[in-house]
């Protein structure tokens, strides 16, 4: 698909992946709309990268807060790519220590956050997505969904997360033959350990440790490398249906 010209949004855009991605699709020609809770930090983006690059502060949790930025992101050009980066995680245990059982307000607000939010956010997206003109094979877009191997590897204290993650994965495929129907594309990508502000949070010692764990590469992921998948997913039409793991072959351990 030809993505220049064309507008994208995505959702987490100010900082980690969401920004890595925003930052490669501006330099691919795309108008993106970069959606976050994050005022200072989106908007400070966007003055960065001018242009056409803006700032819409949303929550993906609100539907119709969802829907105001889908109709901002397609006001100056045709909306063809929504990106969902927008997450949270949190470390809880099926019980505690002492027995009790799991938080049920942590547990939905982390599934409100990555799997409701990423629904609201493909939903919409999608809708505004099928009233473009269609380009070349009837492709009218694509929505690039992110989960983690976390689905597929779950570990200790990652009930919620894994739980939220591995519902995304579900969606996939589903929703992408419900679009077929309309000419967009659904992909997800599952990214191992990468090297975002919340690791940046780790000692180095914990850092390199992490990084070492990893097959190959033996380092922590670059976001860069993140956007040049999501730049490479919006522009090979024959990607659709599909969740891709970006973790350097790492199988996650128990702990």
């Amino acid at each position: 698909m030809e993505i220049s010209g064309a507008a994208a949004l995505v959702t987490g855009g100010a900082s980690g992946l969401g920004e890595a991605t925003v930052r490669r699709l501006a330099a691919a020609g795309v108008d993106v709309t970069i959606v976050d809770r994050n005022a200072d930090l989106g908007e400070a983006l966007a003055k960065e990268l001018g242009g056409s690059a803006k700032f819409v502060s949303a929550d993906v949790t609100k539907p119709e807060e969802v829907a105001e930025a889908v109709a901002l992101a397609g006001e100056s050009s045709p909306l063809r790519i929504a990106v969902n980066c927008a997450g949270v995680g949190i470390a809880m245990r099926s019980i505690a220590k002492d027995g009790t059982p799991h938080d049920p307000g942590a547990f939905r607000f982390v599934l409100d956050v990555n799997l409701i939010g990423t629904f609201n956010v493909l939903t919409h997206a999608a809708s505004a997505i099928s009233k473009t003109d269609p380009l070349e094979d009837n492709e009218r877009g694509v929505i690039v969904n992110t989960a983690s191997i976390a689905a597929f590897d779950g570990q200790i204290g990652q009930l919620a997360y894994s739980a939220s993650k591995g519902g995304v994965v579900g969606m996939t495929l589903p929703a992408a033959r419900d679009l077929s129907a309309v000419g967009v594309r659904v992909v997800t990508i599952a990214p191992g350990t990468f090297d975002t502000p919340m690791l940046a949070l780790l000692p180095q010692e914990a850092r390199d440790a992490l990084g070492a764990g990893i097959p190959f590469p033996k380092r922590l992921g670059k976001p860069v490398e993140f956007g040049e998948l999501v730049h490479s997913i919006a522009t090979i039409s024959a990607l659709n249906g599909e969740v891709i793991r970006l973790d350097g072959a790492l199988r996650m351990p128990p702990k």
